[in-house]
């Protein structure tokens, strides 16, 4: 029996691994599944103990027993913490920030890890910063996006502006360096390209742009398998 096809997604912060994530869940039918979320989720579940975000023990073990679910389809996906719906409050400056912190924890990450492989299981796309290295080595499709620093941030801080009018550019970009120094210097689990990863560099381009690319990377790995019709599905931008 074949395995459910299993696409890796990496990248730093405002490379567009979520959007492009959804947009190829969507058209192939699969499972999205965005971890950045679950470590995000575990922030909040810091935050709302009396857990000190300096005892590494303590976070490690918190994450090893919370109950983090992701439901729902790629465009109107739910995160459940306990079973509540924390979708938007994982979505704060404060739950941001304590995540990158978290994230390099190693017991953190193995919890998590963890999770996402029975997840996976079933057919997935994965999006986050160690998918194709550490959660699926063996995925069917790999890519590593990446973009120049200011327009990643350009674009992350046009997210920003959205819930805050007084989001500063150069603060974005200056936490957008922070945050990809931290990724990619960690022990555990570090931010890098796969071997064997289909690198996008999405500067310059439209998400339509960068989604084709990725669609017919993943019908050139399937050996020439036909696709879900997906010519109507790009309208993002």
């Amino acid at each position: 029996m074949t395995r459910p096809l299993i696409i890796a997604i990496d990248g730093p912060s405002g490379a567009g691994k979520s959007t492009l994530g959804r947009m190829v869940a969507r058209a192939l039918n699969l499972l999205y599944i965005d971890t950045g979320s679950m470590y995000r989720a575990v922030a909040r579940a810091v935050m709302e103990s009396s857990i000190s975000q300096n005892d590494d023990v303590a976070v490690g073990s918190l994450a090893s027993r919370v109950d983090i679910d992701l439901q729902g389809d790629p465009d109107a996906l739910r995160v459940t913490l306990g079973g509540r719906d924390v979708t938007e409050e994982i979505r704060t400056e404060e739950v941001t920030d304590l995540s990158s912190i978290i994230s390099t924890i190693p017991a953190v990450r193995r919890a998590m890890v963890k999770r996402q492989r029975e997840m996976g299981q079933r057919g997935a796309v994965l999006n986050g910063r160690d998918i194709g290295t550490v959660v699926f080595p063996d995925a069917d499709v790999k890519f590593f996006l990446t973009a120049v620093p200011e327009e990643r941030a350009q674009r992350r801080f046009a997210e920003e502006r959205e819930q805050d009018p007084q989001a500063n550019l150069a603060e974005t970009l200056a936490d957008m360096t922070k945050r990809d120094r931290r990724d990619t210097t960690r022990a555990d689990s570090p931010l890098k390209t796969a071997d064997d990863a289909i690198i996008v560099d999405s500067t310059g381009l439209s998400i339509d742009e960068v989604f084709q690319q990725m669609m017919a990377a993943i019908e050139k790995k399937s050996g020439g398998s036909p696709l879900p019709d997906h010519r109507q599905m790009t309208n993002e931008k």
